[in-house]
């Protein structure tokens, strides 16, 4: 039984525990901020979607890394391709981001949403590879796009209903 639960509760071997665990806080930090922006203008998918796609890209990311130091037996090969993770990670987000995108008499609503959801994917896999800084900036920029573009597209959508 103590074999069992030492190899339930195994150490990392690619980091250490809390570097881990702050990669997924900020990988969760920074999915929250997506989603706060999101929820905040009354879009389905807010705070808690971004945050869970955001920690678990962060997440996917840390075991993906942890295989690639994984001990192999002599007599096995261990083949690891850290690209299909994020291509695994990427076409999950984009199926998730797919069912936020509804079409309805020609009108097309969620791509935005859908995008962020996206966004909060990369940032996760950002986070887990321990680029906080390059997560940081895409977070950044991703809200700089979602509130400033926001208001721009309101003052077009004004100006052509007074017809200029």
């Amino acid at each position: 039984m103590p074999e069992l639960v030492s190899q339930t509760f195994e150490s990392l071997n690619s980091m250490s525990l809390s570097v881990a665990t702050t990669r997924m806080v900020l990988a969760l930090i920074l999915g929250a901020l997506i989603g706060w922006e999101r929820e905040s203008s009354d879009h389905e998918a807010g705070l808690r979607t971004h945050m869970m796609i955001s920690m678990a890209a962060a997440l996917f990311t840390i075991i993906a890394m942890e295989l690639t130091h994984m001990r192999a037996d002599n007599d096995a090969e261990l083949q690891i391709d850290p690209l299909r993770l994020i291509e695994a990670v990427t076409s999950g987000v984009a199926f998730l981001a797919a069912g936020s995108i509804i079409i309805t008499r020609g009108s097309v609503r969620g791509l935005t949403t859908g995008a962020s959801m996206w966004l909060a994917g990369a940032i996760g896999l950002s986070c887990g590879t321990g680029k906080g800084m390059l997560a940081i900036i895409a977070a950044a920029f991703g809200l700089l796009v979602l509130r400033l573009l926001r208001h721009v597209a309101r003052q077009k959508e004004t100006r052509s209903k007074h017809g200029g």
